[in-house]
């Protein structure tokens, strides 16, 4: 689709602390961030689209974190699971591994769904498919009343090895939704794959919160005359009603739409290898591009197993509302807690307690006049007082306390990308970082100094990308189906067969959606070692390079376990385990020049003394970004926008780069 339309497109990412709306149409682009109402997200939705003029656009794009709250503060709805008379137990029994090994006072949080609301099936299907108990009408029935009997506001079914025979699953869902009873998920629809507890707490999750969401998106749905959309895990986008059906896969819908619209503008500026680097108000994610966003099939999110694709991003509790204390041990410590939307930091004038935007002010990286909270600018002397408070019991000065929260921040962070860098085998000092959410651009050129990154990127406006993302974010379909095949050669032929299979659900489902015309399928294989427990996943049909033979799959695969693992074993039998299919369609928006920003900054400075880099005071000069121009800016220097500021410090220098994006790169 053009990046020109006769009517306004509408990105809007939900954030901890504000809520981003981009707005894309004939005329251009206008952004706007307004707070976020974490009692509500609507509401803060709502009021920036009339805030911006966006209640009449012909299409709404939205990241929503509705599911993920639900199950992270546990406000899900009464869940009842039903699966193989045995197995009630399985999603509290998990797995072997613990994530805190060595704490003797590690607890574990209850369940989603407590012991009275399981419920065992008369029934089993062995792991050929074939039945070793049948589920009979009458049984069936007789568990859909003891189900209903329990209050339950949505069912989870997950019966042993549904993925190949469904038809115990599709009775008990029958039965339990009869005449008006509780929304019933059934794991052959949600996740038709092995690992019976992952399969189970996926399926059970997204009975949790799908009540949840379907509320929220039908109460805005309902407020908007335009289509809505809702933005995946994966980084694809979905209608509204096809989100309902499956929320589990909104969970990460805003990380996962910046990481979409970061690697396309880097892409786009030639950069194929890119580290994203989101830093908002709660937390900053990660995620290392290699000529692709990549994506995961096995993740969690409070301590429960996820097995929905999503992007695969890495995140940390340090953002710009990151709280900053001393712990027992009389150490500095820099989040997870946030300050978030409310009270917010104490420079947004309701908050007491010191947080890494304080610092930043306290520090003079932020001026108190660059950007407004509800109105009015930020307030100085109360980030000085609780930087203050946080130096006295470090016997340090304000600013000393401002430049350690600052470096301890920055440590986080770059912890964070060395796990998804130097710990996956890849070498940090070969991307370039990719800089954007309110924060990121303030912290990236120190962090990337923690690691050796040679030059940062800063899109035009980097405090909204990922709304931006959200705009140009294909509308996608992901499905996936066990096999279990084996064989010398690999049986090839039958992983197609059940692909195209995949392939023809995936295209009813979008022509469901009104998408029926560009729609691309791309084919992917798990595949392991004989005996292994986990797989990789390969792309199956690159044109060109013998991958759709099979042994040109087999290459592509040990050359996958030796840069994942350091080693290949090409000797050793290979097995197909699961079959992926993932559909795409061109987004609401292209990648079209922003015209209202650009690279850097030009025109005539305003000096802003005594700002504090590494423990020295420079009069550092002020640009306003939207005054262009294409010559360098040596550093110390601070750029300043609307929706967000870009720190250059002392050895790095600036210059413009392609569609507005700003290159910045350690002098030589």
């Amino acid at each position: 689709m053009s990046s020109t339309l006769p009517a306004p497109v509408v990105g809007v990412d939900v954030g901890g602390t504000f809520t981003d709306l981009y707005l894309v149409d004939d005329a251009g682009v206008r952004v706007h961030k307004t707070p976020s109402t974490p009692h509500d997200p609507s509401e803060g939705v709502l009021r920036g689209l009339r805030e911006i003029g966006g209640m009449d656009a012909a299409l709404v794009v939205h990241g929503s974190t509705v599911a993920t709250n639900a199950l992270i503060e546990g406000k899900g709805a009464k869940t009842a699971l039903v699966t193989t008379a045995g197995f009630e137990d399985v999603l509290e029994i998990g797995r072997q591994d613990r994530p805190s090994l060595y704490d003797v006072w590690a607890g574990r949080p209850p369940p989603l769904v407590p012991a009275e609301r399981r419920f065992g099936a008369p029934e089993r299907v062995a792991s050929d498919g074939s039945i070793v108990e049948a589920l009979t009408p009458e049984a069936a029935r007789e568990v859909a009343a003891r189900v209903r009997a329990s209050g339950a506001e949505a069912v989870a079914v997950c019966c042993l090895f549904s993925f190949l025979r469904p038809e115990h699953e599709r009775m008990l869902r029958d039965a339990i939704g009869e005449d008006g009873g509780p929304l019933v998920y059934v794991s052959h629809e949600v996740l038709p794959e092995y690992r019976e507890y992952e399969r189970t707490a996926t399926t059970v999750i997204n009975a949790f919160v799908a009540p949840v969401v379907e509320r929220y998106l039908a109460r805005l749905a309902g407020s908007l005359s335009s289509g809505l959309r809702v933005v995946q895990s994966s980084g694809g986008s979905v209608t509204a009603d096809a989100a309902m059906r499956r929320p589990i896969e909104t969970i990460s819908g805003g990380p996962a739409g910046g990481v979409a619209g970061a690697y396309r503008l880097a892409k786009d500026a030639g950069y194929e290898r890119t580290i994203c680097f989101d830093m908002g108000g709660t937390s900053t994610d990660v995620c290392l591009c290699d000529d692709g966003v990549p994506r995961t099939n096995a993740w969690s999110l409070a301590g429960l197993p996820i097995g929905t694709p999503s992007i695969d991003i890495y995140s940390v509790g340090a953002g710009g509302g990151s709280i900053a204390r001393v712990d027992a041990g009389g150490a500095l410590v820099v989040g997870p807690e946030s300050a978030g939307a409310d009270p917010g930091p104490a420079a947004y004038g309701r908050g007491k307690e010191p947080t890494v935007t304080d610092a930043n002010l306290v520090l003079g990286r932020l001026g108190a006049g660059d950007f407004t909270v509800a109105g009015r600018p930020l307030d100085l002397e109360r980030s000085r007082a609780a930087l203050a408070r946080l130096g006295a019991a470090m016997s340090a000065t304000p600013e000393a306390a401002a430049e350690g929260v600052v470096r301890v921040a920055n440590a986080n962070m770059a912890r964070a990308i060395r796990v998804i860098s130097v710990e996956r085998g890849y070498d940090p000092r070969r991307f370039i970082l990719t800089a954007f959410g309110g924060a990121g651009p303030l912290h990236a050129c120190e962090v990337a100094d923690l690691l050796g990154i040679p030059r940062v990127l800063v899109p035009a406006r980097p405090g909204v990308l990922s709304a931006m993302g959200m705009t140009v974010a294909e509308v996608s379909r992901d499905y996936s189906r066990t096999v279990m095949l084996s064989g010398t050669p690999l049986p090839l032929e039958e992983a197609r067969r059940a692909a195209d299979g995949l392939i023809d659900r995936g295209r009813a489902d979008m022509e469901a959606m009104g998408i029926a015309g560009d729609v691309e399928a791309a084919t992917s294989l798990d595949l392991r070692y004989h005996g292994q427990s986990f797989e990789l996943t390969i792309p199956y049909d690159r044109d060109g390079d013998g991958r759709e033979t099979p042994s040109g799959l087999a290459a592509a695969f040990h050359e996958a376990h030796r840069t994942r693992f350091g080693h290949a074993h090409d000797d050793r039998a290979i097995e197909i385990v699961t079959a992926r299919v993932r559909l795409e369609a061109p987004g609401a928006t292209g990648l079209g020049a922003d015209t209202t920003a650009s690279g850097h900054a030009s025109g005539t400075p305003r000096e802003r003394p005594g700002v504090h880099f590494n423990g020295a005071l420079h009069d550092t000069p002020v640009l306003d970004r939207t005054a262009m121009g294409a010559e360098a800016i040596d550093g110390p220097a601070i750029v300043a926008q609307y929706d967000s500021t870009v720190v250059i410090p002392p050895g790095w220098s600036a210059r413009s780069g392609p569609r507005g994006n700003m290159i910045i790169e350690r002098a030589p």
